[in-house]
């Protein structure tokens, strides 16, 4: 199933809107990728311009900055431990940007965005 990301049919009045052209290919979007913890698998899907995109699907090491040393290690994720995006991902260990994930450094907030960029980068806390 695709999604439709144009211009909606309804006013905020709640008046009809007429379309002045049809439905376009390009205003088609996408399921999200919900990336969760597990053996490392990618997807390469085509993108605009036939482009490109490496989308995460499962990843099971993140690349963890430490702001006090200055350096990046790439360390084994145990669990996800809150999700701003929706609750109920800390549940089923879904990762997207803003998640606090448990690693052996310590706790680290997501900046990436894994169902896009096709890695996890995370800075210590």
């Amino acid at each position: 199933m695709t999604i439709f990301q144009g211009k909606a049919t309804k006013k905020f009045t709640g008046g009809k809107l007429k379309a002045g052209r049809s439905k376009r290919r390009y205003e088609l979007g996408r399921e999200p990728t919900l990336t969760r913890i597990g053996p490392e698998a990618r997807k390469v899907m085509r993108t605009m311009g036939g482009n490109s995109k490496s989308v995460l699907m499962r990843a099971e090491k993140a690349n963890v900055y430490n702001p006090k040393d200055r350096t990046t290690k790439s360390v084994p994720i145990k669990t996800v431990k809150e999700n701003p995006a929706n609750p109920h991902y800390v549940q089923r260990n879904i990762m997207s940007r803003g998640t606090v994930i448990q690693t052996e450094l310590g706790d680290a907030r997501v900046t990436s965005r894994p169902g896009q960029d096709g890695v996890v980068n995370a800075v210590l806390l």
